[in-house]
């Protein structure tokens, strides 16, 4: 990346940071008058979620120093809001709760808040806001850099997932490793025989969603009536090695032999490391391989095999 590349993204960054940092500051300060700072809100909120919590884990969670925290809370403790109690696990912690005093004073706030949000949301139409909270789901998603252990579910694709299963792969190909649009137009043809002659008896796709968020897919259309090929085989580089990928490979065998075929196939490049751990997981055979010239670039083509 070029000096001038990355300075354009940093300013889009910063650009967007300001944006947002005025727009919640604007929501809270249309909520109702009250004696609590934006900060305070947050605090408030992270302890109404029900459970007790040390002031090193509320200071983490919400990204405070730890001094401005303590004065917070002793603040806190003097308008009896909280409650500190010692840690059963750990003497030198303190555990911090919510009297009922402070469950009363951020109850208000709390309805206040989801009514305003609710207001400028309702401003939009419903295509738009599952848009907007997607973004921001993203955002979240490619910044916090802890593991996400939320559980995945595997469901069929909805309107318009499949084009876009199209889209991200064929984008992030080209980025990652160069190949060119016929590698979309491959994807594009994969899509538009299995959604034109899908045979749900036959023939299954699935998405991989985890918090609202597609995350990967598979699909596995018929080649032959004793041979069942797996297609679009997928999962978001930033969740990878958290067992997705097994999962969706797994479900893809197990509808394969249910479904009656005697042989599963999947056609992988030798660059792609991934698919070839899932397979040898799985249990595949690397059947053949070849030198051909595909998307743009001299690839060796391996065809790996499943007895079912």
């Amino acid at each position: 990346m070029t000096d001038s590349e990355a300075l354009r993204r940093a300013q889009a960054v910063r650009h967007f940071n300001r944006f947002y940092t005025q727009h919640i500051g604007a929501l809270h300060e249309r909520l109702p008058k009250s004696a609590f700072s934006l900060t305070e809100v947050r605090v408030l909120h992270e302890l109404s979620r029900g459970r007790a919590q040390t002031a090193s884990v509320l200071g983490r969670n919400l990204g405070l120093d730890s001094g401005y925290l303590s004065r917070l809370l002793t603040s806190f403790e003097r308008r009896n809001l909280i409650t500190r109690r010692p840690s059963d696990t750990d003497a030198r912690q303190s555990l911090i709760a919510l009297t009922d005093g402070g469950h009363a004073a951020y109850a208000p706030l709390d309805t206040a808040a989801i009514e305003e949000v609710s207001a400028v949301l309702n401003g939009l139409t419903w295509l738009s806001q599952e848009q907007l909270i997607a973004a921001m789901k993203l955002i979240e998603r490619l910044l916090d850099r802890r593991l996400r252990h939320e559980l995945v579910i595997l469901r069929p694709p909805r309107a318009g997932e499949c084009g876009w299963l199209v889209h991200r792969q064929a984008q992030w190909f080209a980025a990652e490793y160069g190949w060119d649009q016929s590698f979309e137009g491959l994807l594009a043809r994969v899509v538009a025989d299995y959604s034109q002659r899908h045979d749900p008896v036959r023939e299954m796709c699935w998405i991989a969603e985890q918090d609202g968020m597609v995350v990967g897919s598979v699909c596995i259309v018929g080649v032959s009536t004793t041979v069942a090929g797996m297609r679009l085989l997928w999962v978001e580089p930033d969740v990878r090695r958290l067992g997705i990928g097994t999962q969706l490979m797994s479900e893809g065998v197990r509808f394969a032999r249910r479904a009656g075929y005697s042989k599963l196939t999947l056609t992988t490049a030798s660059t792609l490391k991934e698919p070839q751990r899932l397979c040898e997981r799985a249990g595949f055979q690397l059947a053949g391989t070849s030198a051909e010239r595909r998307f743009g670039k001299d690839l060796t083509i391996e065809r790996w095999e499943l007895a079912l």
